[in-house]
């Protein structure tokens, strides 16, 4: 059984909202002014979403469609405003935040893919994908190295074992919402758990180490 579509679009809003801290809280480590917390905000939180919505080709990314999706980004750019009091110490909650939403985009977005018709492979591909989209979009415009690219993280595995997860579940009609809270809860702890011990993926070559960017 599929999540229904009020609850799924719930989960969505509240993984933007999540994200979209995220972004603001990155704005204000920055520098930005509001309105750079605003734009980086909507880029982190709604990014991912209107890659997966073109891919699944569902019409106008629910984004531009559904204007619910443009209240989590000012509600968050309003929150850091008005309640962040140390910037130089934001960086565990940023992380904390962004752990949110990529634990319920992988899920979401992997249920929307199986919705539209797509393999559970793909499906599971796609979730990925608009999880770590928005992380991209924002890591690169404040000028950071994307999380996903950092040999000193674990950001895309999770992500695949809520999509893995929540195809499975849907597989055996066992999606529901607390199935896929269940789903979205195992990511957001293998996120922080990997923050917490330092775990990380192999790197690409064996005996190798991680070297800073801009070497050749």
């Amino acid at each position: 059984m599929a999540m229904t579509f009020d609850v799924a679009m719930f989960l969505d809003l509240l993984g933007v909202f999540f994200f979209a801290v995220s972004g603001s809280l990155l704005a204000a480590r920055r520098g930005f002014d509001i309105v750079g917390s605003v734009l980086l905000a909507c880029m982190v939180g709604l990014g991912g979403g209107v890659v997966r919505d073109i891919v699944i080709n569902q019409g106008p990314p629910a984004a531009f469609s559904n204007q619910l999706y443009l209240i989590p980004p000012l509600l968050a750019a309003t929150l850091v405003y008005f309640t962040l009091k140390n910037v130089q110490r934001s960086g565990r909650l940023l992380d904390l935040f962004d752990a949110g939403g990529l634990a319920l985009f992988c899920v979401t977005g992997t249920v929307k893919a199986l919705e539209a018709g797509m393999n559970p492979v793909a499906a599971c591909l796609l979730g990925v994908t608009t999880a770590v989209g928005g992380g991209i979009l924002r890591d690169i415009t404040a000028n950071d190295v994307p999380k996903v690219f950092d040999p000193k993280d674990l950001y895309a595995i999770p992500a695949f074992a809520g999509g893995a997860l929540a195809a499975i579940l849907w597989q055996l009609g066992w999606l529901g919402l607390g199935t896929g809270t269940v789903a979205a809860t195992v990511v957001f702890a293998l996120r922080v758990l990997s923050l917490r011990f330092g775990w990380h993926a192999p790197l690409a070559t064996r005996g190798g180490e991680p070297q800073p960017l801009g070497r050749g």
